[in-house]
């Protein structure tokens, strides 16, 4: 795909994976629409690199699992650009449960991390479907090694990002041949969701063949690439943790 002056929205944009996309997005040229929740400010920085590497940015404010505010974000964005052709569902939410502690893992905590990582994916996605594939577009999911492995921040997370790779395959089969779905997988990478938490750090570093943990610039390369380049590469799940679940 020629990215020059097409528009991305990138849920979650405003932070961690979504900011390293938006950045390295903007530097192709792309506008971005760059959505949060919560973290306004990490998002308006955002929105002002973006400008500072020379392309249009937007903030959105929006809960990706209601379904109001995911109308607005989508009206707003082509309200504003017109256009979009990239869709990147990054935004997610999780909390961390051990596996273990069954009796730990609330029924609330089910339905948050149910209601953002999988409806949302769908909601926005839907409400994105007539215009990418009235442009031709592609949309890329980001999901976890813990959707093939169970393992990961708690049970539901896992399941949640099981959920998102299925949703990756079914919207692949669903706008295809318009529209191109792909996810990336990550294993652990270096956000604020893993500040403290340095013995975590550090067990997956020493069992990764590369020696470390992602960033979110690693995650950001690869899905600039199946954006990008992957013109013939639809409902695959790329995993990008070093090696770490060989």
């Amino acid at each position: 795909m020629q990215l020059e002056g097409k528009t991305a929205l990138v849920t979650g944009g405003g932070t961690g994976i979504g900011r390293a996309i938006s950045l390295m997005l903007a530097r192709e040229g792309v506008n971005i629409v760059v959505n949060y929740s919560r973290s306004e400010a990490e998002a308006a920085d955002t929105v002002r690199e973006i400008e500072r590497a020379g392309s249009r940015g937007m903030l959105c404010r929006a809960d990706v699992s209601n379904l109001g505010d995911v109308r607005a974000m989508v009206a707003s964005a082509l309200d504003r650009f017109g256009r979009i052709d990239v869709l990147v569902n990054n935004a997610g939410y999780t909390r961390y449960v051990d596996l273990h502690d069954l009796d730990g893992m609330e029924e609330s905590y089910w339905d948050r991390t149910f209601n953002v990582n999988v409806k949302g994916m769908f909601f926005v996605s839907r409400a994105c479907a007539a215009e990418l594939v009235r442009n031709r577009g592609c949309i890329l999911n980001i999901t976890s090694i813990a959707g093939f492995n169970g393992t990961g921040s708690s049970i539901a997370y896992a399941a949640s990002k099981a959920a998102g790779i299925s949703l990756t395959k079914s919207f692949s089969r669903v706008l295809a041949p318009h529209v191109r779905v792909n996810s990336v997988a990550p294993g652990i990478v270096d956000t604020r969701w893993v500040d403290g938490r340095e013995e975590h750090i550090q067990k997956h570093s020493d069992g990764t063949p590369l020696g470390r943990i992602a960033t979110p610039e690693d995650v950001a390369q690869m899905s600039l690439a199946l954006i990008r380049y992957g013109d013939f590469v639809t409902g695959q799940t790329i995993v990008v943790d070093g090696g770490w679940s060989l």
